[in-house]
């Protein structure tokens, strides 16, 4: 059975990456994000200290789960054999970089790409933590691409959830937020093209289309199921708010206005829990070996 506690930071890694990411990069496309969130700055180096910290507790507990120990009985020789001698010590140092770099630059830099760029090599770095860095070859170099795309497209989408559910919740200005709902609109689609394409390049190496028949019998393809439903229902959600929802907060008159916000808001909140509940299950199922391993 997997350490709980394991997959508990993995999580809480994986989610403060994204964000750290997908938060400026949605400020990048919709300038309203920028007017109407003033503390952006504040959140972003918050969730970088955040993610030192999350980080520096992941490695232990990936020595931890790699010797086979509890996370308090890891020793720090072991730890830095981890961090000078693995592949993923040497990613876990550059992110470790990258992070330091946010919370440092983050006192002067006013536009968004600066935290955006090195969240993007901060959350590139968890690839090298997963399955996709355990190929060899040209395959293991597609294999790893398709990670980067798939956790790329999640950040993105992620952050643009809670930056939009933000913008809803903190006030009454719905134009600005219907026309940062409309800038969303085609790069979600970009995202959505992302995540599904790279994601059937990862189900191809790590379960293999012969296995499909397997995976309602192994844990592993339990959870993977389970996460595709939940995915399937945040297509569904998406879809609902792009040609349904948006439309209604713009077309609103002023005494309608908040009846179509708060619609709007509780559908991205449950998108947003779908998202948080998936990041739980591809923490656990980096724990586990996938079908084309066993």
């Amino acid at each position: 059975m997997s350490d709980p506690l394991y997959i508990g930071i993995r999580f809480a890694l994986y989610a403060n990456l994204m964000l750290l990411f997908g938060l400026p990069l949605f400020a990048i496309y919709t300038p309203e994000e920028q007017e109407n969130l003033p503390n952006r700055h504040r959140v972003l180096g918050r969730l970088a200290l955040l993610a030192l910290v999350l980080s520096a507790l992941s490695i232990a507990a990936m020595t931890a789960s790699m010797a086979g120990v509890a996370i308090l009985d890891v020793d720090r020789a072991s730890i830095w054999a981890m961090v000078s001698e693995t592949p993923m010590g040497k990613a876990w140092s550059v992110r470790m970089g990258a992070l330091t770099m946010v919370a440092i630059l983050l006192v002067r830099a006013r536009k968004p790409a600066v935290p955006a760029s090195l969240g993007a090599v901060a959350l590139g770095s968890l690839a090298w933590t997963g399955h996709g860095a355990a190929g060899e070859g040209s395959a293991g170099t597609v294999q790893l691409a398709g990670d980067l795309v798939h956790l790329m497209a999640a950040g993105a989408w992620l952050g643009a959830l809670v930056g939009l559910g933000t913008m809803l919740w903190a006030g009454d200005k719905a134009a600005a937020t219907h026309r940062a709902l409309e800038r969303f609109a085609p790069v979600g689609t970009v995202i959505v093209a992302a995540v599904v394409g790279s994601g059937l390049v990862n189900g191809f190496y790590l379960f293999g289309w012969s296995n499909l028949g397997r995976l309602p019998f192994t844990l592993y393809g339990q959870l993977l199921l389970l996460k595709l439903a939940l995915f399937g229902g945040m297509l569904v959600l998406a879809a609902i708010n792009r040609f349904r929802l948006t439309p209604a907060l713009g077309n609103a008159q002023s005494q309608d206005v908040d009846v179509a916000r708060r619609a709007l808001s509780r559908s991205l909140m449950v998108e947003t829990a779908a998202a948080l509940a998936i990041l739980g299950l591809v923490a656990w199922l980096g724990t586990l070996a996938p079908p084309m391993s066993l």
